[in-house]
Parts: C-alpha cells; structure tokens; sequence
C-alpha cells in the first residue's frame, strides 16, 4: 500500500478545502466538489456533511478512486472506511482546524450521519 509523502500530508492537510473530481467513463473529470480535509498523524480524511446518502459519498461507495486537488498539488486517491475507533479524533481535528467558522457550521460534520460516512484518503499509483 503506496503511503503519503510528509510533503503531500503538510500540504493537503493544511488546505482549507480541497476540490475532488471523479472520472468520467471517457477519462475526462467530472465537475469537482469542494470538500473539507483534515489530517490524523499520517493520515487524511474527509466526511459528507450528508453523510452516506450525499451524492459524491455515493460515488466512491461505486468507484473507490478520483482526484484531489489542494492548492496547486492534484493527487490520485483511493477511498477507505475509516476506523470508527478514531471518530472523536478526527472529530477533534475538524475542530481545531476550522474553529474559525462558527460553531453551527462546524457542527455540520460531527454530527452522527457525517461521522458514518469517515473516510481515510490514500494516495494511487497511476498511469499518468
């Protein structure tokens, strides 16, 4: 299993949202979605504010695989089911990352149906 580079790790979890883009059967990109990302360790992850019923949760549930792009750093990702065991962590880091939105909005992704839908990000050896 490919891991992240510390590199790759500062820089996309540092970002304030990334964008991510699923791939048409023709191999072009789909319109992105911006998504919050936070960073556990060596690991990043990322929640549905709608939890498993959003539709690009949806998506990686068919295609485990798309594109992220955090600043000028686009990376091929794969998608995991998170450890539950580590919500209240990743929970913690949602908090501190973005305390500087108001409560309510932060509160949008630590709520029960968002934390089912944690998912880790791993990077993907491509082709490209």
């Amino acid at each position: 299993m490919k891991q992240w580079t510390g590199e790759d790790l500062d820089k996309i979890g540092t970002s304030e949202e990334i964008q991510l883009s699923s791939l048409k059967r023709d191999g072009t990109l789909r319109r992105a979605v911006t998504i919050w990302v936070v960073r556990l360790g060596d690991g990043l992850y990322v929640r549905a504010v709608n939890g498993r019923k959003g539709a690009w949760f949806r998506g990686t549930q068919v295609r485990k695989e798309r594109r992220i792009r955090a600043g000028s750093l686009e990376k091929d990702v794969s998608f995991v089911d998170a450890d539950p065991d580590l919500n209240a962590q990743i929970d913690e880091a949602y908090r501190s990352k973005y305390r500087h939105y108001s409560v309510r909005i932060v509160n949008t992704i630590l709520t029960p149906r968002a934390c089912d839908s944690t998912l880790g990000l791993l990077p993907r050896l491509t082709s490209h």
